[in-house]
């Protein structure tokens, strides 16, 4: 039943990873429906890690466009390759930085039931009021080897905001690039490019945290998170590719309403489980 368990939220992780619908809030919800037999502390490691499976899809799709050393490119393609690393690493510092200093303190605070279904309606009605307004301009960055440093240095401020469990960090790194000017396709791209060294660097210290908590790592439970990870692998392959072709004849604005009726839906259960002590 574990293994079940662990495939059912490897399906989850794998759709919402990318979608801008929160992977990391949709588990938190999940948890609350689905809870595997495991401890708190390999709980809050395998949320986290969980997302590295599906992370895993991105390099597998974009392994020709992301590797410098294929020697199949050209000295100026290799020369894009490199600066779209740099653009990546650049926008991924500030969300590294504060991750360090107030995992822990946001762990704590917001990483529940009730902070999820805010940040779902927040920034669904944020997907909303600025698709309708970029539909009002043109977009002024269409090509991606034409984005600016500072650009790339400006979606990092922004992806700060992806902190917050049940923000989405496509979700609102996406917002913030069609704010600056990007087109869908572009934000998004960039969006699967910067949860490479993000979700790597999350992974690496969520399993660093439940080393030291002083817990044991067992077989079994190396099996259940590699078999969430290998879900959210093949999910994610078959996502990727359903929502590039997606953005190329709608907006985000369904996900927008999707995102508030969940928020909405999941306030009124917590409020009745408060009530009569669900």
């Amino acid at each position: 039943m574990e293994f079940i368990k662990a495939i059912i939220l490897g399906v989850i992780e794998g759709i919402t990873e990318w979608l801008p619908i929160s992977s990391t809030g949709h588990l938190i919800l999940a948890d609350e429906f689905i809870n595997l037999k495991q401890s708190a502390e390999f709980m809050k490691m395998f949320d986290v890690v969980i997302q590295l499976g599906a992370i895993l899809a991105v390099v597998v799709i974009y392994f020709k466009k992301l590797n410098p050393f294929d020697k199949e490119k050209t000295p100026r393609d290799k020369q894009l390759t490199w600066q779209l690393w740099a653009k990546v690493i650049i926008a991924c510092l500030p969300a590294a930085i504060a991750g360090l200093l107030f995992d822990d303190w946001l762990e704590a605070h917001f990483y529940n039931f009730v902070s999820v279904a805010i940040m779902l309606i927040i920034y669904g009605i944020g997907f909303i009021y600025v698709e309708k307004w970029a539909k009002t301009r043109p977009d002024t960055l269409t090509n991606f080897n034409r984005m600016p440093y500072q650009f790339a240095f400006y979606i990092g401020l922004i992806q700060l905001l992806s902190l917050m469990p049940g923000t989405s960090r496509s979700g609102v790194t996406i917002l913030g690039a069609i704010i600056l000017g990007a087109s869908r396709f572009v934000a998004t791209e960039f969006t699967f490019f910067l949860g490479i060294p993000i979700m790597f660097g999350a992974s690496g210290l969520k399993i660093f945290k439940f080393i030291l908590s002083g817990e044991s790592f067992s077989f079994y439970q190396f099996g259940i998170l590699f078999t969430a990870c290998l879900t959210a692998f093949l999910v994610s392959l078959i996502v990727i590719r359903f929502l590039m072709g997606y953005i190329k004849n709608h907006d985000f604005t369904f996900f927008g309403k999707y995102r508030i009726v969940l928020g909405a839906i999941l306030l009124v259960y917590a409020a009745i489980s408060a009530v009569f002590g669900g």
